[in-house]
């Protein structure tokens, strides 16, 4: 039997201690790894956020977002907002169309005459016509520029010997220049057509045989600008006292940075304004809404609820957000939100087909009760999100898209509702953004600006045509008229 050898209490308090050592290294060690563990954890989660994040925004489209369809690349568009009808594709029942007219009078006469029998071979000159088969033909005259000399007579009294001359006509003062038809038609190449100088260059000399210099373009725009100010005040004024004005925003170029265009408009004006800001600095300088006391169309840009008066929100941005929850998220609230805002917009159209002027309380109470269950039920599939428990938040938590659109509906139900209550708000800003889309056009073709007076120039004038054609007049004639000192004032509810 071997016997056990007896340790010191030096040698057990060494032994004591090494085994305390590697008992604190292994709680290191472990406290080590859970942490290693949390922050893997904690990238992993944000990881899977941002790559759901990415994965939504590679989903969004112009049919479910607000992105433009120039943005959808080369797949074809199958789905729309618009829901199919029973009609079938071209004119409809008692559309009145559009064809060539049988005029009473003409500017030429072409006779075209019998001069032999085709049968025989007789000579038939001198005999009697029996009837015409007649045949108008539209055509354009060959177009050339007529030049037009100017003489003022110049007499020296016999009695007092003063030397008299008569004044020549406006747009006549100096010895040679383009008549105002000439630079009227110039201004609307660019400015209504969107063309850029050197084409339309090209154009007056294929059409009008008429060579014209850039730097002549750009002296017309600039006479017309100077000649369209007081419109522009005009037209904000008008703006102003409208009872529902549409606004919106876009992204413009000038100087190589991104400048912002903003329009308000109404069916019968437009009023374009372009500035450095997006916000409330660019909203206040172009002093529409400040001064606006009717209702606000707009989407759910922030800066615009700022305004002291009604506001409707776009329920377009609406239906193309809903569809945007329903394919990404699959939840059954977002289609039957869609379903009743397009049931309510057609419910008020066959109201005012009939001649009504508003809905029948009852329809609207109903209409509320299932706008707001459908909310309840949006918020029941959507949660808020749990603050994080190891860190402070800062600002206002991250939320789902569909979590941010049910709260902008619920804090803004009576914008989002505004069509339903009042027949004359629409159902969207259509309006706006079909103001807007010329200009993006615009941009396209031209690239942006480089001058800011070159981008304030078009958008008044752009807004002086654009008006023009809203209510019927001759644009042409409109330019001219400007050219000439007397441009059109359009009214706001025109005759």
């Amino acid at each position: 039997m071997t016997q056990r050898a007896e340790l010191s209490n030096e040698q057990r308090a060494e032994i004591v201690a090494v085994y305390r050592q590697g008992e604190e290294a292994v709680i290191e060690l472990v406290s080590s790894l859970w942490f290693v563990i949390a922050q893997q954890e904690k990238a992993i989660k944000d990881l899977q956020a941002r790559v759901e994040e990415l994965e939504n925004q590679r989903k969004k489209d112009s049919k479910n977002s607000s992105k433009p369809p120039s943005s959808d690349g080369f797949k074809k568009r199958t789905q729309s907002l618009r829901t199919k009808s029973n009609r079938t594709s071209g004119g409809q029942p008692g559309h009145p169309g559009s064809t060539l007219e049988w005029s009473k009078q003409v500017d030429e006469l072409v006779t075209h005459p019998v001069c032999e029998c085709h049968q025989c071979g007789q000579q038939l000159l001198d005999v009697a016509v029996l009837e015409w088969d007649v045949s108008q033909v539209h055509e354009i005259p060959p177009m050339r520029v007529q030049i037009i000399e100017h003489q003022a007579e110049v007499k020296t009294c016999p009695q007092c010997g003063e030397v008299n001359r008569a004044k020549l006509p406006a747009g006549a003062n100096n010895r040679v220049q383009y008549g105002e038809r000439l630079k009227g038609l110039m201004v609307y190449l660019m400015d209504g057509q969107l063309l850029p100088s050197a084409r339309v260059c090209e154009v007056l000399a294929t059409v009008c045989n008429v060579e014209v210099s850039e730097g002549s373009l750009y002296n017309a725009r600039a006479e017309c600008y100077e000649q369209l100010a007081p419109v522009e005040v005009h037209l904000c004024e008008q703006m102003q006292q409208a009872q529902v004005g549409h606004f919106d925003e876009t992204g413009f170029r000038v100087k190589g940075k991104l400048w912002w265009l903003h329009v308000a408009s109404t069916e019968a004006l437009t009023y374009y304004f372009v500035h450095t800001k997006r916000g409330r600095a660019a909203i206040d300088e172009m002093n529409v809404l400040p001064q606006f006391s009717g209702t606000s169309v707009h989407d759910g840009w922030s800066s615009y609820a700022d305004y002291d008066c009604a506001h409707a929100l776009c329920n377009a941005h609406h239906l193309r957000e809903l569809r945007f929850i329903l394919e990404c998220f699959e939840q059954p609230w977002a289609a039957a939100m869609m379903t009743l805002l397009i049931a309510i917009k057609t419910q008020v159209e066959q109201a005012i087909e009939q001649g009504q002027t508003g809905l029948e309380l009852s329809q609207i109470a109903d209409f509320e009760q299932q706008y707001q269950r459908l909310i309840e039920t949006g918020f029941e599939a959507n949660p808020p999100p749990s603050p994080p428990v190891d860190v402070k938040p800062r600002g206002r938590p991250k939320q789902s898209p569909a979590k941010n659109l049910l709260d902008r509906l619920q804090k803004h139900s009576s914008s989002v509702l505004a069509f339903m209550y009042d027949f004359r708000v629409p159902f969207d800003n259509n309006q706006a953004e079909r103001d807007l889309r010329m200009m993006k056009l615009k941009q396209k073709i031209s690239g942006g600006f480089r001058s800011e007076s070159g981008a304030k120039s078009f958008c008044r004038i752009r807004s002086y045509i654009s008006t023009l054609k809203k209510q019927g007049l001759d644009v042409l004639d409109g330019i001219r008229l400007a050219l000439r000192g007397f441009p059109l004032f359009p009214l706001l509810q025109p005759e």
